[in-house]
């Protein structure tokens, strides 16, 4: 059945079906071809179990809370804020792209809301100022980025709960690797600007406005804070955080911005219960394919196989991040996610690398293929934001991918990094 679902589900791709689509389409007919029309009583049961997780709660929560911050004025108060802090240095929207990545993934954990809500508002304004053509969307598309491994991070949260690995720990994980990719590429928006002669962009006013824009960012900039006090402190569960998480955001919207009303509340809701319609129908598809994939015991024959034809653990980490980064190119990162986690965990623990270690690795592949064609959404949102060629984005990217390699070669290779906090 196995090779059935691989056929099946790439005809879908090629075919351009919604991959929750195509997942269950491959499973259901793997089940017909190979004539185990018993097995679709199991069809039944798999849809039904990954969604009766106690943590798959905690998704849409942390959906809902990032977009009621994100839904009002806070957004320009973060931007205000990093353009305070970098907007000086030559090209300092570029690092305020980068910048406010960080600071909006400790609130979101979504890249492809980070990539909107930052481009639409830096991209035109880097325009005006003369930025080359495609390098916004560059910066915006690789920046976004950092969302997923900052926590609170949606993909982190759903290799958790598909390898039954601690969230907790994947989020304290996340922070080392997110970091040193933000400081990387500000790093080279500032070398870049440096050498094509970017103007600075300071913030305009005097102290008493700039202390005024820290202030309304503060209750912002203290969420991802809040998150991982209380997941490494053993405080509150990950579910119990995001519970808290929105009662935050609502207090913030209601008593401190004022600009949370009745139907901003309720487009937040229905925009969260899309997107997390959206997970949710990738999650139980895969299901499917997760259950034949394991009765057939595929990761397990993987797994010897490696073990027994490739002699080195680092060819064999090796080997796991090259299928990584070419199933992200044209896989989205969650379906990705839960399609690989559960073959590639079995792989890691034949040859001792720890759970940890292998989500990091594994979100960092996938966050790679979120700006890399064919099927980039980051660079998709920022192309279309920009309104210019993809080519030219494209090769603005070039030393962003090379610094995302470098960070992924380091959290690959150097265990450290993923248990120093």
């Amino acid at each position: 059945m196995s090779i059935y679902v691989a056929l099946l589900f790439i005809i879908c791709l090629a075919v351009s079906m919604p991959i929750a689509h195509g997942l269950f389409v491959a499973g259901v007919g793997a089940m017909a071809l190979a004539g185990k029309n018993y097995l679709f009583g199991q069809t039944i049961i798999s849809l039904y179990d990954p969604t009766q997780k106690f943590p798959m709660i905690a998704i849409p929560l942390f959906i809902l809370a990032g977009d009621l911050m994100m839904s009002g004025r806070f957004g320009s108060y973060l931007i205000s804020f990093a353009q305070f802090l970098v907007g000086r240095l030559r090209g300092g929207l570029a690092q305020v792209s980068v910048l406010g990545s960080l600071f909006f993934g400790g609130v979101s954990g979504s890249a492809v809301a980070d990539a909107s809500a930052i481009g639409n508002a830096l991209i035109p304004v880097q325009k005006k100022q003369n930025y080359p053509a495609g390098y916004p969307a560059a910066v915006n598309a690789a920046s976004s980025t950092i969302s997923v491994l900052i926590p609170p991070s949606i993909p982190l949260i759903l290799y958790g709960l598909v390898t039954e690995t601690s969230i907790v720990r994947l989020f304290v994980a996340g922070i080392i690797p997110g970091l040193l990719l933000a400081i990387g590429l500000s790093v080279l928006c500032h070398v870049i600007a440096v050498h094509r002669g970017l103007p600075p962009s300071p913030l305009q006013g005097g102290r008493s406005y700039i202390g005024q824009h820290f202030l309304k960012s503060l209750p912002a900039l203290c969420m991802p804070v809040f998150v991982v006090i209380c997941a490494r402190g053993g405080v509150l569960t990950p579910t119990e955080i995001s519970v808290f998480a929105v009662a935050y955001a609502l207090v913030i919207g209601m008593l401190i911005y004022r600009d949370l009303s009745w139907s901003v509340f309720l487009r937040c809701i229905l925009t969260s219960g899309i997107m997390t319609g959206v997970i949710m129908l990738v999650v139980m598809g895969s299901s499917v394919v997760q259950w034949i994939l394991s009765v057939e015991q595929v990761p397990q024959m993987l797994a010897s196989w490696l073990v027994a034809t490739v002699s080195s653990e680092i060819m064999v980490i090796l080997m796991i991040n090259l299928l990584m980064i070419a199933v992200g190119t044209f896989l989205d990162l969650p379906a990705a996610i839960l399609l690989l986690a559960p073959i590639l965990i079995t792989v890691a623990r034949a040859i001792g690398l720890d759970s940890i270690q292998l989500g990091l690795m594994m979100v960092m592949n996938l966050a790679i293929g979120l700006y890399t064609p064919p099927v980039g959404t980051t660079l998709f949102v920022s192309v279309a934001i920009e309104r210019v060629p993809m080519g030219r984005v494209i090769r603005e990217l070039l030393p962003f991918y090379l610094w995302a390699l470098t960070v992924l070669a380091l959290v690959s290779f150097v265990p450290i990094l993923t248990s120093l906090l």
